[in-house]
């Protein structure tokens, strides 16, 4: 795929170019918690403006319904945006509308624009070719040329991901870029030891990719959610936890599979259990105590990884030559439940190796829990588009950018 620096050794002073990034940030009240997708497209914007191009920002944020919603708009994002480029930045209040147009038409060159969340048309995120194939015509209108920075979306089959680029000269930006040259790393000509960290809630939701990286890891450590299906496919009782019983017989499968092909597939040994959930708006001190994981009480409910098999992960990663980790190992938005995956965050940190935070509340959970991100070899900025192309899958938004 060709890449910015080609785009900006063509030349762009004047032109306008429209940047598909991702600024799908976290809000509170309306309020931005983690900026972090915004920090990530800025490469790409700075170099785009200081070039003299009239650069046009457009994402999406959160799931609207395809109609414009105030609790999803893009405003919040924008005024941050300029904030970090130190720059006033143009706000339009429709995607293809009069107010994109006006904005797109006032900017001079060097000068930057955000025009309002792309899912409020329906045509962004339609499963009808055609649909999305006229919003797509209407977003090409406002530009001469596309340059694709949003890796958090490029595993959808949206208009401003998979159309938009058909219809103009199209580059990859810095970030998209950087993205996948680490994803390469992760699945060509690996250094070994390969040691893969997975958590989160739905074993259900990793199933594929660890299907294929029982073929490519030496190691794979298993928290969060997930692992009560896995403990619960070893026979072990896991009282209240989540548990998806209808994914237990592939979990089986998983683990014969990982013992025949010599990859060390290791699970808890123990676990952080209460009576309930926590609330995470007060963060209030809870009851709560470890367990071995072959003796959860009935009634129990696991929210954490316990402090054995915290000391047990960071062992098991401490010669990794490659780590990816994806998930974290606990409720870690409740100081109660985060230890594991401090544990897990603090490892990769401590690693003389190539260490890889694979987005979503991975990403957020090294944010929130005070780690600098500058200690890890990448924090990507799309937890499922790296899953999918860890799994081997074709992802929509970087097919049109290598056409």
């Amino acid at each position: 795929m060709k890449t910015i620096d080609e785009l900006l050794t063509e030349g762009v002073e004047g032109r306008r170019v429209f940047v598909r990034a991702d600024l799908n940030v976290p809000l509170a009240d309306g309020v931005i918690t983690d900026d972090g997708r915004i920090r990530a497209v800025l490469p790409t914007v700075k170099a785009l403006a200081g070039a003299g191009a009239k650069v046009i920002v457009a994402s999406h944020l959160g799931r609207p319904k395809g109609a414009p919603d105030p609790a999803f708009s893009l405003l919040p994002a924008a005024e941050r945006l300029g904030e970090l480029l130190g720059a006033p930045v143009a706000f339009a209040q429709d995607t293809v509308g009069p107010a994109a147009h006006e904005a797109v038409d006032g900017l001079e060159p060097g000068q930057v624009a955000v025009i309002e969340n792309l899912r409020f048309n329906a045509g962004e995120t339609s499963k009808d070719d055609t649909e999305r194939g006229e919003f797509a015509d209407r977003l090409a209108a406002l530009a001469d040329v596309y340059v694709g920075d949003g890796f958090g979306a490029v595993h959808r089959k949206h208009a401003s991901v998979y159309d938009l680029p058909k219809r103009l000269p199209h580059y990859a930006g810095y970030l998209i870029a950087t993205e996948v040259g680490v994803l390469k790393k992760l699945t060509e000509d690996v250094s070994r030891p390969y040691v893969v960290a997975l958590g989160g809630s739905k074993v259900s939701d990793k199933l594929a990719v660890i299907d294929q990286l029982l073929g490519k890891a030496d190691r794979i450590l298993i928290g969060g959610g997930m692992a009560f299906t896995f403990l619960k496919a070893k026979g072990y009782e896991v009282g209240t936890s989540l548990l998806q019983e209808d994914q237990i017989p592939a979990v089986t499968e998983y683990m014969a599979r990982a013992e025949k092909q010599g990859v060390e597939l290791v699970l808890p040994v123990d676990v952080v259990v209460a009576p309930g959930f926590p609330d995470l708006k007060t963060k209030a001190p809870t009851e709560h105590t470890a367990v071995a994981a072959d003796q959860m009480p009935e009634g129990q409910l696991g929210l954490d990884i316990g402090p054995k098999t915290g000391e047990l992960y960071a062992a098991k990663l401490a010669d990794a030559e490659t780590v990816f980790w994806n998930g974290p190992m606990g409720v870690f938005e409740h100081p109660d439940y985060a230890e594991g995956t401090k544990a897990v965050a603090q490892a990769l940190v401590d690693s003389n190796g190539f260490t890889v935070v694979g987005g979503g509340d991975s990403a957020a959970a090294v944010r929130t829990l005070g780690f600098d991100e500058n200690a890890f070899g990448h924090i990507s900025t799309g937890g499922g588009a790296s899953l999918e192309y860890l799994e081997g899958k074709t992802l929509p938004g970087l097919a049109a950018l290598e056409d």
